[in-house]
């Protein structure tokens, strides 16, 4: 009993924050489309960017046009998409859109700026801030994402390059729909600026760095790494293809500025030193912050 009490309210804590994280990613979004997108008709792809599109052709709201766009998408995806991908995806669209007409229709605010490069710069800032919170409550808001995974249902292209497809058609649709060449080359700033802010709400800003090292001298690497820069590792016996030699392979997981003095220390040590460098955009344990749960 008491086990299923604990169940319950992790489940409920972990409802409420998805809420928090898809209320707040919707509340920036439409901060982003009220204050940037909307007024210069900056097109971001998807079905937004058809909104905005009509918006400029109809004097209908760009919320309410996203919701209804994306109905008949949602009733087909829901015959081959999970239920609960469905219903979120649908709750995300719904605050999202309701926002977005709340902040551009009721409230009224004028836009941000009066230069184009600047509103398609924060508005792709503002609108990937709020679509990876979105992401983080794991919801969605619809448009180029379930679109992509029906052409890769019905056409066989992968969900990536589906999504790709999508938005580089309603983004180039822009120039005939607005008369202007350099309108789809803004619509491009957004998409990329969004989708990279994307990167960085799920993923992390301070990426860590995994180090994969081979060395003649792995004992005094190790004794550096563990007591020096106070991190952790493995070693793993190994063999040199060239040199057919046994050995071992260091491989640790140190912070970002730890890099260089690591760098150094190998360089002085061990010249020869074989040293294989990536970023890492999550680690749990101990030394590390678990970063928030989505």
């Amino acid at each position: 009993m008491k086990k299923l009490i604990l169940s319950d309210r992790t489940a409920i804590k972990r409802l409420s924050l998805d809420f928090l994280l898809i209320l707040s990613g919707s509340i920036v979004m439409g901060i982003g489309y009220t204050l940037f997108l909307i007024p210069f008709h900056l097109v971001p792809g998807g079905l937004s960017g058809i909104s905005i599109m009509i918006n400029y052709l109809f004097p209908l709201p760009v919320g309410l046009v996203i919701i209804v766009l994306n109905v008949p998408i949602l009733l087909i995806s829901y015959r081959f998409l999970s239920r609960k991908y469905v219903f979120t995806t649908l709750a995300g669209m719904i605050t999202s859109s309701l926002l977005i007409d709340f902040f551009n229709q009721i409230l009224k605010w004028p836009r941000g700026t009066d230069d184009m490069l600047l509103a398609a710069i924060y508005g792709g800032l503002l609108l990937g801030i709020g679509l990876g919170l979105v992401f983080r409550g794991e919801a969605s808001t619809g448009g180029s994402d379930v679109i992509g995974l029906i052409l890769n249902k019905y056409l066989g292209v992968t969900v990536g390059i589906g999504i790709m497809l999508t938005d580089f058609i309603i983004i180039s649709t822009s120039g005939l729909v607005f008369k202007q060449l350099e309108a789809p080359l803004y619509g491009y700033i957004v998409l990329f600026i969004s989708s990279r802010m994307i990167d960085v709400v799920l993923e992390g800003w301070n990426f860590s760095k995994m180090v994969i090292i081979t060395s003649s001298q792995p004992e005094k690497i190790s004794d550096f790494i563990l007591h020096s820069l106070d991190r952790s590792g493995s070693a793993l016996k190994s063999r040199s293809l060239y040199l057919n030699r046994e050995g071992e392979i260091i491989i640790t997981v140190i912070h970002r500025k730890q890099l260089a003095e690591l760098k150094a220390f190998i360089k002085k040590t061990d010249p020869e030193a074989f040293v294989i460098i990536n970023d890492t955009h999550e680690v749990l344990g101990k030394g590390f912050k678990a970063r928030l749960s989505g």
